[in-house]
């Protein structure tokens, strides 16, 4: 590479970028470079491009890096940014190249805050799609389906049990132990609903306690013809 050469093309960059390039070496220079158009509203981003030519330059890339002046910019992008300054400078081997790198790498830029203002609206979007859902979903309330009802019914039955079962001990806490005994058998004996739930065909001898006299219905079951026949014979003595 000629010096002569790289001259002509320092002073070509130069009358394009009057403020925003300047040179640390004959072989080295820093460029300022923002978006295309910076949109209102949008984040600032700023970065300073250094470019060291190489004695092959411009049959051979220069060595570029990249450095941030203004704004956020993580490092995964810088990455990226200059992966695709170097496809650029591979296709313009053999000419002049620092102004096409600068002026691909300003279109990438203008690309990366508009990607940036697109994922924020996308997640203000879905920030709000997601709240509407939780407060539709708070005020319709589960739908109910068998096997919920059949786990809600289940605990809630526990639930209902366990707190019983406590009110009883706290309830017995405050007897004598001969009047906790008969707590007990009173409350231990089945009601007759619960004795024909548990046992729907049972049989006579097992509703009858001990000592209790079984009685023959079938002697008291009079038909309306016998007390008819009974009338029919009714006879009068002489005295009457």
């Amino acid at each position: 590479m000629s010096s002569e050469v790289l001259l002509e093309e320092f002073e070509v960059l130069e009358s394009i970028y009057p403020t925003e390039l300047s040179k640390s070496s004959e072989k080295d220079i820093q460029i300022d470079v923002e978006p295309e158009e910076a949109e209102e509203g949008l984040p600032h981003i700023k970065l300073t491009l250094s470019v060291h030519y190489t004695e092959d330059y411009p049959d051979a890339l220069p060595e570029l890096s990249l450095a941030p002046l203004e704004g956020d910019v993580e490092q995964a992008e810088i990455d990226k940014l200059l992966e695709e300054l170097t496809k650029v400078g591979e296709e313009n081997l053999g000419m002049a190249m620092t102004f096409t790198l600068v002026s691909h790498l300003r279109e990438q830029l203008s690309s990366l805050v508009q990607s940036r203002e697109t994922q924020r609206k996308f997640a203000e979007s879905e920030k709000e799609r997601l709240a509407l859902e939780e407060e539709e979903l708070r005020t319709r309330g589960t739908p109910v389906t068998v096997e919920s009802f059949k786990i809600w019914k289940a605990k809630f039955d526990q639930e209902q049990a366990e707190k019983k079962a406590k009110e009883e001990d706290e309830r017995l806490k405050g007897i004598s132990a001969k009047e906790r005994d008969e707590y007990k058998k009173i409350h231990s004996r089945l009601s007759g609903r619960q004795l024909f739930e548990r046992h729907k065909n049972l049989d006579e001898d097992t509703l009858l306690e001990e000592g209790t006299v079984s009685v023959d219905i079938s002697q008291y079951d009079r038909t309306r013809e016998d007390e008819d026949e009974e009338e029919d014979h009714v006879t009068f003595s002489d005295s009457d």
